[in-house]
């Protein structure tokens, strides 16, 4: 707590709080880094990075709240939203949704306000690209949430929630839906939530005007039976998608079509190597900013798949895995340049810096990381972006 509470109160100072010498403030990179706080974690953190050299270093926790573990920034850069994945909130069976007001200099925040997010655990956050709704994934209430933002930044009360229902064949993991996480497409048209309960994409139409989430036409669009869908990701170019499934521990391919919001499944590839015998289950998916290739975090085997990807067939092929020098990755940023890939290894509570090689796809240890208890979800901010 003792070192904790020093680092909070050096950051309101000049950037002096590292023994190496301070980055320059114009080419500094701030990096929030949500996390669970049942054991020493006490909030959301703040982590700089030389855009560089691929140097970190921690700046400490900016805000003290309960298990933030999954984060999302304004498009206007001036507030951050978390998910308070908790199962009671104001004796309600819910979690909640905090919005904090970000320092653009420092990357402090200042609490705005919280509110219901009408399902127990929310566990993943978007913000539309209007800045005018924050969107919810509910996993233990198997539901997705909109919540309007006011002017000032802080949340309304929810303008919808769309409970799902049913059930899959693995009755460990899969005895009822649990929603995962939910994605914009690039026209902000349509909404798509993976539901590990499910193993169903389930596709909404959004209206960002009401605040409102209406089944698409097909409504849905399916995986294996048992492979649990946990995250998802869009291609640059708009017209592939692609899911990370947990149980199965595999990815799914798809071709999109943004006019009708209709997946089409076009290929699913194993995340592990051949032959590892294990356990393992996947967390995060991203694809780099260049769109040629696509990474995937593996809990078990505690490594980073890479695929790469024909832009035109949406088909992806395996490519190698690096580890993440840690264990129990979850979730992975690649910062805007698409230069660096940091990954925040639950287990040994610490993030790593990997360096992307721009004509491979393949990570490189940077030998630089930093300590973060039990840190889940990795955001890059720009001051003044």
């Amino acid at each position: 707590m003792g070192h904790a509470a020093a680092l909070l109160i050096t950051l309101v100072l000049p950037w002096n709080v590292a023994p190496t010498p301070p980055i320059q403030e114009e080419d500094m990179s701030l990096v929030f880094v949500g996390t669970y706080t049942s054991a020493e974690g006490e909030g959301i953190n703040l982590l700089r990075m030389d855009p560089e050299s691929g140097r970190i270093e921690s700046l400490g926790v900016v805000a003290r709240t309960e298990n933030p573990s999954f984060l999302a920034i304004h498009p206007d850069g001036q507030f951050l939203y978390a998910v308070n994945e908790v199962g009671d909130y104001e004796g309600e069976s819910s979690g909640s949704v905090s919005a904090f007001r970000i320092d653009p200099k420092t990357g402090s925040l200042s609490p705005l306000n919280r509110r219901s997010s009408r399902g127990a655990a929310p566990c993943h956050i978007i913000v539309d690209d209007q800045g005018r709704n924050v969107l919810v994934a509910n996993y233990s209430g198997g539901s997705v949430t909109v919540l309007p933002i006011e002017a000032d930044g802080s949340l309304a009360d929810s303008s919808d929630v769309e409970q799902h229902e049913g059930s899959g064949p693995n009755p460990r993991r899969q005895e009822g839906p649990h929603a995962h996480s939910i994605n914009l497409d690039a026209n902000g048209r349509f909404a798509v939530a993976a539901d590990l309960g499910l193993d169903q994409l389930l596709v909404y139409r959004f209206d960002p005007d009401s605040g409102t989430l209406s089944p698409n036409e097909p409504p849905s669009a399916s995986v294996a039976p048992g492979a649990g869908p946990r995250h998802f990701e869009f291609h640059p170019n708009g017209r592939l998608a692609f899911a990370i499934n947990e149980i199965a521990s595999t990815v799914t391919a798809f071709r999109y079509d943004p006019e009708t919001g209709i997946l089409t499944e076009a290929q699913t590839r194993s995340t592990l190597p051949e032959g590892f015998e294990g356990n393992n289950s996947t967390a995060d998916i991203h694809v780099h900013p260049a769109g040629r290739f696509l990474y995937g975090s593996n809990r078990g085997h505690d490594s980073l798949a890479i695929f790469r990807i024909d832009e035109q067939t949406g088909m992806i092929e395996p490519i190698g895995h690096a580890s993440t020098g840690g264990e129990t990755p979850r979730n992975f940023g690649i910062d805007p340049t698409g230069r660096f890939l940091l990954a925040a290894n639950q287990g040994t509570d610490t993030v790593v810096v990997f360096r992307i090689d721009p004509d491979t796809g393949m990570l490189e240890p940077t030998g630089n990381q930093a300590e973060v208890p039990m840190p889940v979800c990795v955001k890059f901010y720009s001051p003044g972006s």
